[in-house]
């Protein structure tokens, strides 16, 4: 299995709607086990994220009222990109290549006022 990014817009109802992948595939945030051996690790943790170690237990909504804390969240780990493919075994570029597409999703989520889903 793998993680999925989406962004979504919450509907009259509540229900979540996901809107349409990027043509370009870029809605990949990890294999199933980055849940936590990344995603959920204690080094994820120490390093002050508060929303993705969510994954370790369920599936991450990030609602739209959240998602620029999200962001800011994303860009403390991207320095930590390297660091975090060396700990957890991932070959070089992955986590940053998995935050991109992470960021991306946040962004989209912002210009429509929706919010994020991993799952």
């Amino acid at each position: 299995m793998t993680l999925l990014v989406h962004t979504f817009v919450r509907g009259k109802s509540g229900k979540p709607h996901l809107l349409d992948d990027p043509p370009d595939g870029s809605d990949m945030a990890g294999f199933e086990s980055c849940r936590t051996a990344l995603w959920g690790s204690e080094r994820v943790r120490a390093l002050g994220a508060r929303f993705l170690p969510e994954l370790a237990s369920y599936d991450l909504y990030v609602e739209p009222e959240d998602v620029d804390d999200f962001l800011a969240e994303c860009e403390l780990l991207r320095p930590h990109a390297a660091e975090l493919d060396a700990h957890c075994g991932y070959r070089e570029g992955y986590v940053a290549e998995r935050l991109a597409n992470i960021t991306a999703a946040a962004r989209r989520a912002q210009d429509v006022g929706g919010g994020v889903l991993v799952w």
